[in-house]
């Protein structure tokens, strides 16, 4: 009987934080669509862009990747994953195998504006808050339902959700 082979090992990308950066939105690791694409969450039907878009009152969705980013940037939201490289078959986080962690205190003690760290869904949310208490960092934390398509509760829920981090923005919401 042959067995299959060893799916290849995956890579998240590089942050996309600066000093201004005060919500740094922490993902688990990118989908075969976003590492096809080399862009965070490409595939169409992660509510990611429409969820931080609908935060910080900007289309995102509509504009390029590349000025995604720098509006990202503007309103203080960084991104990064947990998860800096694994094994993962397909894209689903339950199929994430062998992983190494990304160095999150390396990365939060370059941001002096940082007031929170966003987990974008739950195994986001164990391996980082795991992370961080190993390496003694004490941040605020918000969990947000996953903005993946896989994660099945209505969008209204999860922006509600995803609203909250106004707060740590220093948004305010509109009428």
């Amino acid at each position: 009987m042959a067995t299959s082979p060893i799916p290849d090992l995956k890579r998240n990308f590089p942050p996309v934080a600066d000093a201004q950066t005060r919500v740094l939105v922490l993902g688990s690791l990118p989908g075969e669509v976003s590492l096809a694409h080399q862009q965070y969450y490409a595939h169409p039907q992660n509510r990611f862009w429409h969820l931080v878009g609908e935060v910080i009152g900007e289309p995102l969705p509509s504009l390029p990747y590349a000025a995604r980013l720098a509006v990202l940037r503007t309103h203080g939201v960084g991104l990064w994953d947990v998860v800096a490289e694994a094994r993962r078959e397909g894209s689903l986080d339950s199929n994430i195998r062998l992983h190494a962690g990304s160095d999150l205190a390396g990365l939060i003690a370059t941001l002096p504006s940082l007031r929170a760290v966003a987990f974008n869904g739950g195994t986001a949310a164990r391996i980082g808050q795991r992370a961080l208490a190993q390496s003694g960092v004490t941040m605020p934390v918000v969990l947000l339902p996953s903005s993946s398509p896989a994660y099945t509760i209505p969008y209204a829920t999860k922006r509600d959700a995803w609203l909250a981090l106004r707060g740590w923005l220093g948004t305010k919401a509109s009428a």
